[in-house]
Order: structure tokens, then sequence, then C-alpha cells
């Protein structure tokens, strides 16, 4: 019940984003989320921001991003492998790292923005207000991405959107309809459709 009325005010919410949205330079974001995995079993990729605190040691405690290499450089611990490691791992790895330095150095790895690898984003393109790639998380719907978009664009033909969606396996596309402006504008929940790791969900340009 709760849920449903959250959802609700969420849509209300983003009915009054829709109503002034104008037409920026589309830019293509990766919003800030939490790791679809739990936290033990997440492993690291490049873009992600870790936190990084050192028992004890203060000037060594530091937040960084995962560079495209897959590395990362604290003080005294340069060019560190992160990618493909679990919080937990690089944890270990960089007490290794600095008992060249520290006394029995206590170190906790914490995700604190989490980009996800190509095949687990949801991409929204064409004319939503901010056309984003944004992590996919369970339970996530058209709703959420398009709350996350700031609605659609004055140009947009919102009933013609379509979601595509590749099989895991095959690679082939399955193509969707999905009625944005009836999801937005009137609340119809059934186009509320809930999404998947990769779809993309396309919203084009209206002919008039």
């Amino acid at each position: 019940m709760r849920g449903a009325l959250l959802r609700g005010m969420a849509l209300a919410a983003l009915l009054g984003v829709v109503a002034c949205a104008e037409r920026p330079a589309p830019q293509f974001l990766a919003r800030e989320g939490a790791p679809a995995q739990d936290s033990e079993n997440y492993q690291i990729g490049p873009g992600d921001t870790l936190g990084i605190f050192v028992y004890r040691a203060p000037d060594l405690s530091v937040e960084i991003p995962v560079r495209p290499d897959g590395r990362i450089s604290i003080p005294l611990a340069p060019d560190v492998p992160a990618a493909g490691k679990t919080p937990s791992q690089l944890a270990r790895d960089l007490e290794q790292r600095l008992a060249r330095y520290v006394r029995e150095p206590n170190v906790t790895v914490m995700v604190r923005q989490f980009f996800g690898p190509p095949a687990r984003m949801v991409r929204v393109v064409g004319e939503a207000a901010e056309p984003v790639a944004i992590p996919y998380r369970d339970g996530m719907t058209v709703l959420d991405v398009m709350i996350a978009t700031r609605g659609l664009t004055r140009f947009a033909a919102g009933n013609r959107a379509e979601l595509v969606r590749r099989d895991p396996v095959s690679g082939a596309a399955r193509v969707e309809r999905v009625r944005l402006n009836d999801l937005l504008r009137n609340g119809d929940m059934t186009q509320d459709v809930p999404l998947r790791p990769g779809d993309t969900l396309i919203i084009p340009q209206s002919w008039f």
C-alpha cells in the first residue's frame, strides 16, 4: 500500500516536470545508485567511485574514481588494480601494500557511486528532457527512468516510444511499444513496463 502511494506521489511530481520541460543539449550521464548485487559480491568496475577508509590514518583515507584502466592510486599505494575485485578483496590488497609503511593497517572500501557494466545499464535516448544511462536495479520500471530523465521534451512523440530489449543469449532485439504520454499525462499505469538490464528506451520526435 505504501509502495503504491509513493509511486503515485512520484508520478504526480513528474507530471509537473513534464509540463515545463524544455529541450536542453542532450547529455548521457551515469546516475548515482547502489550496486544491484549485495556489497560483498559486487565487482568493482571502471568509473565507480570508491570511499577508502584507513583506520587511524586520515591522511590515507580518500574518495576516488576507478580509472578507465581499472586501477586506483592512493597515498603510499599507487596503481593498485581494482576492477573485477569485490570491495573486501581490494581492501585486503591495500592492506598488504600499506603494511610497508603503516603498522597493521585496517582498510575499508565502500562503493560510493556505481557506474556499472554496459550490460547492466538502462538507456533513454531521443526526446527525453535529460537523456541518461543509469544502472539497472531490481524492480526498475519505465516510470523510474522517466523520473530520472525529468520527463519528455515538448518535441516528443511519447506514445510512439519504443523499448528495445536484446536476448542475453542470442543477442536478437525485440521491440515493444510504450505509450509514454498515456503514462505521464493520464496516469495509465499499464504502460509502466518493468525493465531489464540492457534495455534501451527510444523516444522519437513528433512529426509536427
